[in-house]
C-alpha cells in the first residue's frame, strides 16, 4: 500500500469521498477468507445446539426456515460488501454519517448481543464432558483470557481470526463427512427431503416464536456479526478497501496513519467493467464459502440430531442433549466418534467465541474512532479495539462468576438479539445502498426486493415475538 493512500487528506471535507483508482480484481482464490471468517464464527451455536435442539423437539419441519433465513442473509451480507467496496468503508461507519446515534445502537446491540458468553461457556460444558468433568464456569474464564491473549499479541488481526476460522471450517466438514458415512440413514434423508417440501412455512408444535427468532439469529450469522464482513473485506483488501489501512495490533505491529476511510472511483467504462469483476467474485466467495456451508452443516447436523435425538423424553433445554446424542454415536458406531464429536464441538464453540470478540471490538472501535477520536493520537484504533475486547472478557466473567452460566438460556439471549438488530439494519442498509452509491453500482432490482423480503422476514418473527411475549403478560 503506498503512502499516499494512508495520508490524511486534510483539505477533503469529511462527507466528500476522495476519488481513487479501483485496485484491479484479485484473483478469485486470492478472495476466498471473509466469508469463510462469516461462516466459521456463525457455523457454531446455531449449527451444534439451537437447530439440532429443535430438531430433537419438533422433528425436521423446520428445515425450510433455515434455508429461507440463509437465503436473505447472502442478500443482506452482499449488500454489506456493496458499500465496502464501493467506498472502503464500514457501514456502520455509512450509518453515523447521518446520525451519530446509529453507530451508538449498533455498538450497544453489539455489546449486548456478545456479552453473554454462551458460545464459550457452551464449549467449555462439551468440554467437561469429553475430559470427564471439571468446572465450566472457570474454564471458560480461561478460554476467554487465553483468546484475548491471542488476539493482542495477533500482528495483523484478520489473519489470525482467518487462520484459526479455517480450521475450524475444515475439521467441522470432516466430522460432517464422517457421520453422512457412518451414521445417517437413507431413510432419514428422504424425511428431511419430505418436512423441507411438505412443511414449508409450517412450524412443529411445541416451538416457540422466541425459539424462532432465536434460531434465526442463530442459523449462518445474525447480528452485528453479518456487519463486520465490512471490515474483513476491507482487511482482505477488497476493490477499495485496499486503500485504507487494516488493523493492526499496537503491541506487535507498526501503526499507520489513518487517512480518509470513504473514496470513490471514477466512473468510466474501465472503472465500471473492474467493479463488475469486483462484485461477481464477490458474490462467488461469498456464496461457496458462507450460504453454500452453512446450509450443508446445518442440514447435516439437523438429520444427525434426528437420527439419535428425536422422539426422546430425557432431553432437557441444556448443552447435555449433546452429551445423550454422543453417547448414542458411541453405542451405534463407536467410542471414537463420540470423542470426534465432542471434540470438534469444544473447537467449533471456542474459535466461535474468538470470532465474536473480534467482531464487537471491530464495530466499536471503528465507529469511536471515526466519530469521537478522530484526531487522538492515544486512541488509535488498534487500541480501542483492544480495550473493547477485554472490556468484553471482563464482563463475560463477571456475568459467569455471579452465577449466570446456563449456556442454553445465554445463546437464546443473544440470537434473540440478533435477529432484532439484523432487521434495524437492513432498512439502513436500503437507503445507504441507493442514496449514498453511484447510480451504475447502488442497490436495485432483484436485490433491492430480496432486502425488502429480508426486512419483512425478520419484522415477522420480531412482531411475533413481542405479540406472544405480551400474550403471555
Amino acid at each position: 500500500m503506498s503512502r499516499q493512500a494512508t495520508t490524511p487528506d486534510s483539505a477533503v471535507p469529511p462527507d466528500d469521498p476522495v476519488t481513487r483508482e479501483l485496485p484491479e480484481p484479485m484473483p478469485l482464490r486470492r478472495m476466498v477468507g471473509p466469508g469463510v471468517v462469516a461462516v466459521g464464527i456463525g457455523m457454531a451455536a446455531g449449527e451444534l445446539i439451537l437447530w439440532p435442539y429443535l430438531t430433537a423437539l419438533g422433528g425436521l419441519g423446520l428445515l425450510w426456515l433455515a434455508i429461507a433465513t440463509l437465503a436473505v442473509q447472502f442478500v443482506i451480507n452482499m449488500e454489506i460488501e456493496r458499500y465496502t467496496l464501493a467506498s472502503g468503508q464500514t457501514v456502520v461507519a455509512g450509518f453515523s454519517r447521518w446520525w451519530k446515534g446509529w453507530g451508538i445502537l449498533i455498538c450497544l446491540a453489539g455489546a449486548f448481543q456478545y456479552v453473554w458468553p454462551g458460545w464459550a461457556t457452551s464449549g467449555s460444558a462439551v468440554f467437561t464432558y469429553l475430559v470427564g468433568g471439571g468446572d465450566a464456569v472457570w474454564i471458560t474464564v480461561g478460554v476467554l483470557v487465553a483468546i484475548g491473549v491471542l488476539l493482542s499479541v495477533s500482528k495483523v488481526i484478520y489473519r489470525t481470526v482467518e487462520r484459526v476460522e479455517v480450521v475450524k471450517v475444515a475439521l467441522t466438514l470432516f466430522f460432517l463427512a464422517v457421520v453422512v458415512v457412518f451414521v445417517i440413514s437413507l431413510d432419514t434423508w428422504g424425511e428431511g427431503a419430505k418436512e423441507s417440501v411438505v412443511g414449508f412455512g409450517q412450524i412443529p408444535a411445541g416451538i416457540t416464536f422466541t425459539m424462532l427468532l432465536s434460531a434465526i439469529g442463530a442459523a449462518g450469522a445474525g447480528g452485528v456479526h453479518n456487519l463486520v464482513l465490512s471490515n474483513w473485506i476491507r482487511d482482505k483488501r477488497y476493490g477499495m478497501g485496499a486503500h485504507v489501512p487494516r488493523l493492526i495490533s499496537p503491541i506487535t505491529g507498526r501503526e499507520e496513519a489513518a487517512g480518509s476511510d470513504r473514496y470513490s472511483f471514477p466512473q468510466d467504462e474501465g472503472s465500471l467493467a473492474r467493479w463488475a469483476t469486483w462484485w461477481k467474485r464477490a458474490n462467488i466467495e461469498h456464496f461457496f464459502t458462507f450460504a453454500l456451508v452453512c446450509l450443508v452443516t446445518i442440514t447435516i447436523m439437523c438429520l444427525l440430531a434426528y437420527q439419535t435425538l428425536f422422539g426422546r423424553e430425557d432431553l432437557t433445554n441444556d448443552p447435555s442433549f449433546l452429551r445423550i446424542e454422543g453417547e448414542v454415536l458411541a453405542a451405534e458406531v463407536g467410542t471414537w466418534l463420540k470423542l470426534l464429536f465432542f471434540a470438534i464441538a469444544v473447537v467449533s464453540l471456542w474459535a466461535a467465541a474468538m470470532g465474536l470478540l473480534d467482531v464487537i471490538g471491530r464495530v466499536a472501535s471503528d465507529f469511536l474512532r471515526r466519530n469521537y477520536l478522530t484526531t487522538s493520537t492515544r486512541w488509535t484504533e488498534a487500541r480501542l479495539y483492544l480495550a473493547v475486547v477485554w472490556a468484553e472478557i471482563v464482563l463475560g466473567s463477571i456475568i459467569l462468576l455471579a452465577g449466570f452460566s446456563q449456556p442454553l438460556g445465554l445463546l437464546i439471549i443473544s440470537t434473540c438479539a440478533a435477529s432484532v438488530v439484523t432487521l434495524l439494519y437492513s432498512i439502513l442498509l436500503v437507503r445507504l445502498n441507493i442514496r449514498d452509491l453511484p447510480a451504475a453500482i447502488r442497490l436495485r432490482g432483484w436485490r433491492l426486493g430480496g432486502m425488502l423480503a429480508a426486512i419483512g422476514f425478520y419484522g415477522f418473527f420480531a412482531v411475533a415475538m413481542v405479540v406472544t411475549q405480551l400474550q403471555r403478560l
